[in-house]
């Protein structure tokens, strides 16, 4: 369930920004420019190798994922996926059943 600025996964409310992992989320993510996404923000995401990444730009779809992010990304094998909440959400419980997929969710715009 999504509702401004904070979304509700397996009963519990998160108001902040965060990644779901296939085994755990991380409630406390941030990245180092606020509304820009670089690819060390994405350090532990890269090492859990998944197929795809799907990157939440917010609500308002203002965060920004840089080119370098993209390529960086990408040269892993790792699908990517950018797009805003509500969309993100979608796409991320349509494909989670199907293959091994991280989410970064942007909920604090």
């Amino acid at each position: 369930m999504i509702n401004d600025g904070k979304i509700v996964i397996d009963g519990a409310t998160f108001t902040s920004d965060a990644i779901i992992y296939p085994d755990r989320i991380d409630y406390k993510w941030w990245r180092k420019e606020g509304y820009l996404l670089q690819k060390d923000d994405l350090a532990d995401v890269i090492k859990y190798e998944p197929e795809s990444l799907i990157v939440d730009k917010g609500k308002p779809g203002l965060m920004i994922v840089s080119d370098e992010t993209k390529w960086f990304v990408q040269s892993k094998g790792i699908e990517l996926i950018v797009d805003n909440t509500v969309n993100a959400c979608k796409t991320y419980n349509k494909l989670k059943e199907k293959k091994e997929i991280i989410a970064t969710l942007h909920l604090t715009c």
